[in-house]
């Protein structure tokens, strides 16, 4: 478990994916003390971060993720799945759920589960893997049922009441070489010793692979957004009464 904090606390990918996702969240007309839940916590890291918009909490499928997310005492940690909340209608003024729907059977079920406990007017921005085309041995072994488009991800968003208010790739720079590798896989079976887990690696190396996602995050905060990348953001909101 310290491995699966160390990796969620050092990695560049986490570290360039908190400072994208709180360039877009610095951005929302957000109400003092909201209520904010992240759907999918994982070790709770992501929970740090949010604590700064409000009163957090978290779920997460995973029992011994859940467990570690709960001793950050950022909030109330809860087990279970995206598909059925454990909170009443309304209960939420912001959600985040990050690189998560990718692995829910059925996108539309979460999407309308998780706007059912979102305020009227309330937000919920989420990523997720970007182009199907690049489904591969990485995405079978992560145990992902799809990879998406803005036409993808914006069909079932729209189908379970949410407004659509932005999109935006990021993870821009790695794309070409990301997809070559993704390429390359495919065909592969997993029994020829493909392993799906993130190494921290050294310190220099996060950090060099970090600043294109430094970057991405200071574009992004300007109210721009990015053509093309690996993964794609949308920011989503419940209508407003």
């Amino acid at each position: 478990m310290q491995v699966l904090m160390e990796v969620d606390e050092h990695h560049w990918w986490y570290r360039g994916r908190r400072r994208v996702v709180r360039a877009e969240l610095d951005r929302l007309p957000l109400p003092a003390g909201a209520a904010v839940l992240d759907a999918g916590c994982g070790s709770g890291r992501m929970l740090e971060e949010l604590a700064g918009y409000g009163s957090v909490s978290g779920i997460e499928l995973d029992e011994d993720a859940a467990e570690l997310a709960a001793s950050r005492e950022r909030g109330e940690v809860k087990t279970g799945r995206v598909e059925e909340l454990p909170w009443p209608d309304s209960s939420f003024d912001l959600l985040t759920s990050l690189d998560v729907i990718e692995h829910t059977p059925d996108d539309s079920v979460a999407l309308t589960e998780l706007r059912r406990v979102t305020k009227p007017g309330g937000w919920l921005l989420v990523t997720v893997p970007a182009y199907q085309t690049l489904f591969s041995l990485h995405d079978v072994a992560n145990h992902h049922y799809r990879r998406y488009n803005r036409a993808s991800l914006g069909r079932p968003a729209r189908g379970a009441g949410w407004q659509v208010r932005r999109m935006t790739y990021f993870n821009s720079l790695l794309l070409a070489p990301a997809a070559a590798v993704r390429l390359a896989q495919r065909g592969r079976r997993i029994e020829e010793g493909y392993t799906p887990n993130v190494e921290l690696g050294p310190s220099w190396m996060n950090a060099l692979l970090e600043q294109p996602l430094r970057a991405e995050a200071r574009w992004i905060s300007r109210g721009r957004t990015l053509p093309a990348g690996l993964s794609l953001m949308a920011l989503l909101q419940n209508p407003p009464p």
